[in-house]
């Protein structure tokens, strides 16, 4: 949901802070208000491209930023943690900053981001087959790209079928039958050169075989040949410490006995004396033992040259076989390993690729008769969806105007199914069924897509994670009863999610859980945007407004309570 929207020198806009509500939010204004600049600034979060031409008259730069709330987004936030996004108070901050030279600047949670990343997050292109669900949707004169996807379509009609289990059950079949494909031309083209290919293994399997590396021993040659080459300085310590402590005329051993010697003629003067000098008894005994051990130690090291020599010359071949195959010592055993398996598939190809064929036959079949389950469910509820949508669009009053969902059997097998599903719709029954996206409007689309919400309903998937729905020219060519039809069925989708809608409609306008007005001043010569939320007072005012236009009258405000209060009765 978006939570809040901050906009500065946009356009005509100075500065701008909206506090969106969940449900249905409301915008309305006059002809030319800036309702567009708005609708502009939102496309911005979800990745529209940024132009200089919008910084506002003699600012440096423009900033667009938007405070969504993903506390029921769950998709969304393991995104986040997987891009490496800190997450704070379940929330994502998307943030536009616009300079002179077209250049953009796109921050997630202050971390600097491409903007395909941007709309990839909020606003992807098509849903289930992609990650994520979009977190705005908008459909109108700014953005319709879902609605005219074939994708979103086929998404829209899994959803009204329940079919989305099935779905999962068939792409999982059909990821495993393209890895057994990859994997059986793999093994085709190492067939092409099958001799030369197990010449290639075995002089690598014998190069390692040669070795015998053993990961224990040998994970200790570098300690091992760092030693060989400085045993000559630990057997010259040896010697120092045997020399200063017994050789030399006054050696550590000498001094200490001659304390000792000393501390026994006092031993009649002072009795406790005798006992305190034990301690150099104690330590003669511990240098001792530790002489003892470093002489001992010395003795062991080898020094022979020859046993340096090959011992580097068996790390230089170890890591050799390293840097060939890019490998720890146990990623090398796990490495000629596969070698070794590879080696007697190949040795018994025939037998092996038969079995792979076997298998991807196998999972072809499978496949086959999934996407022949899927396609009979979605030719049936295509049908019945095209009725419910044209049902509702007759209480949109889109009167000539009738909605068809194709559902086309395509002869080869996608990771969707074996279907091709397209929105169609007819202006008379005498033209011709076409896609949406060639006859609609921004206003058609926009009803369009309210019929299909409503039409749809909810169903616990993907496809129904709470989002933002942005309404643009919904209103268009609807009046009277209509319009509270409208009305009503916005605040239907807007129950448990969020939706954005721009209207000029009074009967539209009192649904609204929250209403904003969108005024234009000048000041100094410049034009400028500010957004007001209203509150009860000054909705009645606002509504009676777009009843009657400036002039409000007794009945045109006694009529806009009217309808605040028929609205809220409804739910």
């Amino acid at each position: 949901m978006l939570q809040e929207l901050k906009v500065s020198q946009f356009a005509i806009i100075d500065s701008l802070h909206i506090e969106f509500q969940n449900g249905l939010n409301i915008l309305s204004g006059e002809t030319g208000s800036g309702k567009s600049v708005l609708l502009k600034s939102l496309a911005l979060l979800m990745g529209e491209k940024a132009s200089s031409d919008t910084i506002r008259t003699g600012a440096a730069q423009a900033t667009v930023e938007g405070v969504f709330n993903l506390k029921y987004r769950p998709d969304l936030k393991e995104r986040m943690v997987d891009l490496g996004l800190e997450i704070e108070d379940d929330r994502l901050i998307v943030r536009r900053v616009i300079s002179s030279g077209d250049k953009s600047k796109v921050f997630l949670n202050g971390a600097l981001s491409p903007l395909a990343q941007l709309r990839d997050f909020v606003a992807p292109l098509i849903e289930v087959t992609g990650h994520s669900a979009p977190l705005i949707e908008m459909t109108g004169q700014h953005d319709n790209r879902n609605l005219l996807s074939k994708t979103y379509h086929l998404d829209l009609l899994d959803q009204y079928a329940g079919s989305w289990d099935k779905r999962h059950a068939y792409e999982r079949v059909y990821h495993e039958h393209s890895l057994m494909q990859a994997k059986i031309t793999d093994f085709e083209k190492n067939l092409a050169y099958k001799s030369e290919r197990l010449d290639f293994l075995k002089f690598q399997i014998k190069e390692f075989k040669n070795l015998n590396i053993n990961v224990e021993k040998d994970s200790q040659l570098e300690n091992e040949i760092k030693l060989l080459k400085n045993s000559s300085k630990v057997i010259q310590f040896s010697s120092l410490c045997d020399q200063l402590i017994y050789q030399d005329d006054d050696s550590v051993s000498s001094r200490i006995k001659n304390l000792v010697k000393k501390s026994i003629e006092l031993a009649h003067v002072d009795e406790k004396l005798s006992q305190k000098i034990e301690g150099l008894n104690q330590a003669m005994t511990l240098i001792d033992e530790t002489i003892y051990d470093i002489q001992n130690y010395s003795k062991k090291i080898d020094s022979d040259p020859a046993t340096l020599e090959e011992k580097e010359s068996r790390l230089s071949q170890i890591r050799k076989l390293q840097k060939k195959h890019g490998d720890d010592l146990n990623g090398l055993q796990s490495h000629f390993l596969k070698m070794e398996n590879e080696i007697h598939e190949l040795e018994n190809a025939e037998a092996h690729i038969e079995q792979l064929r076997k298998q991807a036959g196998i999972l072809h079949l499978e496949l086959k008769s999934k996407a022949e389950d899927l396609h009979k469910i979605r030719s049936k509820k295509s049908s019945q969806l095209t009725d419910k949508v044209n049902e509702q669009l007759l209480d949109l009053n889109m009167k000539g105007v009738t909605f068809h969902v194709q559902v086309n059997k395509l002869d080869h097998l996608m990771v969707s199914g074996a279907n091709e599903v397209e929105f169609l719709s007819q202006t008379s029954p005498k033209d011709p069924k076409r896609p949406i996206s060639k006859v609609a409007s921004g206003g058609e689309l926009s009803r369009i897509l309210l019929a299909l919400k409503t039409a749809v309903g909810k169903v616990a998937s993907l496809q129904d994670l709470p989002r933002t729905y942005l309404f643009d020219e919904v209103d268009t060519g609807v009046s009277g009863p209509t319009a509270e039809k409208v009305g009503k069925k916005l605040k239907e989708i807007a129950k448990g999610q969020q939706v954005i809608c721009v209207t000029h409609l009074p009967q539209v306008a009192a649904y609204g859980d929250v209403h904003f007005s969108i005024q234009k001043t000048t000041s100094k010569g410049h034009a400028e945007m500010t957004i007001i939320e209203l509150n009860k007072k000054s909705r009645v005012e606002e509504i009676a407004k777009l009843i009657s236009g400036e002039k409000i009258s007794k009945t045109s405000l006694a009529h806009a309570e009217q309808l605040l209060k028929e609205s809220s009765g409804a739910f």
